[in-house]
């Protein structure tokens, strides 16, 4: 599988609180995707993964949020970071 790095920002939104977010441009695209990039972007708070979207291979695209896994519809990669941080901002409470 060839890929490029396309993003891969950490930042820390506090001592215990932080985000990952990596983003590759892939091809051919990933078992399970029907689009030419491999995700991973989590919100970590405490130890605990509270928010995550990622699409491994054969599960194809969807997030966690807390303990739950949902189906992701895919659009963008610019829609996946505003739909990603806008769980961030629901569930980092």
């Amino acid at each position: 599988m060839a890929s490029e790095l396309i993003l891969h920002e950490r930042f820390i939104l506090a001592e215990n609180v932080f985000v990952e977010m990596v983003v590759w441009l892939v091809s051919p695209a990933v078992p399970g995707s029907h689009h030419d990039f491999k995700y991973r972007l989590a919100f970590v708070k405490d130890g605990r993964c509270v928010v995550r979207y990622d699409n491994e291979a054969g599960k194809g695209d969807h997030k966690h949020l807390g303990d739950m896994e949902i189906p992701y519809v895919f659009r963008t990669v610019q829609t996946l970071l505003d739909e990603f941080w806008k769980d961030v901002d629901q569930w980092g409470s």
